[in-house]
């Protein structure tokens, strides 16, 4: 167990002190949001870009890692949204970010740090494979539901498929990190390799990301309190950290991946939940306090589902 915290422990006090910063107002709010774009435009395209560039695909195959990982958030989100319009008797916008909540893990800024430190080269490789089409894949399930529940809801006619796709794929399309990815991708089977000046650049800000992520999540926490919806962010919270990892954990075993990818994936999918859940619900005006709490509360909780994870991948 001492080897599990050495690992995870560092992450979450990092996080944590991010947060006692901007709580303490040693860091303002515009030196946490700095932090945050640099991270998210600079420091984690490079690990991406830096991991794949040097990674060997020779028979490698992703569709068993996405299969193993999506039928996890596949069954994760269904059964937030059910918890939520028939347990908590919520509207159907209120369900799908509830689910969307319980099944959107912070893959990028806690994930990529924690698999680093916990699995190595192998489990960033199999995370950065993920990362390829996670963003893409549940930012247009995410907003595909949320049109058609906000039809239901408040009526009205909902925006055509074609009109989402264009507009979730000009989005990704100016994403840094989906630009890292198919930089490092192309970099990789190109064949070519970084001069060694370059080569030290590119390692630089990769070793940054990890440090920089995990503080600039921690400042960002102060702006998502916990406020009311206990019950229900509570039992959005349960299915975060122990239904997901739990679910990929079975589908990894059952369809043979290997340890360091079956490690990765799980301890991803252990994590707290993504700011992404949020920017759904804000962007369609439903729900931003039950996504906020849920951030909030998985991070508080999630030191604890993760150390277990890691004790049980061990």
């Amino acid at each position: 167990m001492s080897a599990v915290l050495i690992n995870v422990a560092p992450v979450f006090l990092l996080i944590l002190i991010g947060w006692i910063l901007a709580r303490a107002k040693v860091l303002n709010e515009a030196t946490g949001d700095a932090l945050g774009e640099f991270v998210f435009k600079i420091a984690v395209p490079m690990l991406i870009f830096s991991t794949l560039a040097n990674a060997h695909f020779d028979g490698v195959s992703p569709f068993r890692l996405w299969a193993a990982y999506f039928a996890g958030v596949a069954v994760t989100w269904t059964a937030g949204h059910l918890i939520a319009k028939h347990v908590f008797k919520r509207d159907d916008k209120i369900g799908v970010i509830a689910g969307m909540s319980a099944a959107f893990a912070n893959n990028v800024f806690i994930g990529l740090p924690l698999v680093g430190r916990s699995v190595g080269a192998e489990g960033l490789l199999a995370l950065s494979i993920l990362l390829a089409i996670h963003l893409p894949l549940m930012m247009i399930v995410g907003t595909i539901l949320m049109e058609r529940a906000t039809v239901i809801v408040d009526g009205g006619k909902g925006r055509g498929l074609k009109a989402i796709l264009a507009q979730v794929g000009w989005n990704l399309v100016r994403n840094p990190l989906v630009i890292a990815l198919g930089a490092g991708l192309a970099f990789s089977l190109s064949g070519l390799t970084l001069t060694p000046v370059l080569s030290t650049v590119v390692t630089q800000l990769s070793s940054a990301a990890g440090p920089a992520a995990l503080i600039s999540i921690g400042m960002a926490l102060t702006r998502y309190p916990v406020r009311g919806n206990i019950g229900l962010t509570g039992a959005i919270a349960a299915l975060k950290l122990l239904l997901l990892p739990a679910a990929v954990f079975l589908m990894g075993k059952a369809l043979g991946l290997s340890p360091a990818w079956a490690a990765a994936l799980v301890l991803t999918s252990s994590v707290p939940t993504g700011i992404n859940a949020w920017l759904i619900a804000q962007r369609f005006r439903a729900g931003q306090n039950i996504a906020a709490s849920t951030i909030s509360v998985t991070t508080a909780l999630g030191v604890v589902s993760v150390s277990f994870w890691a004790w049980l991948l061990a």
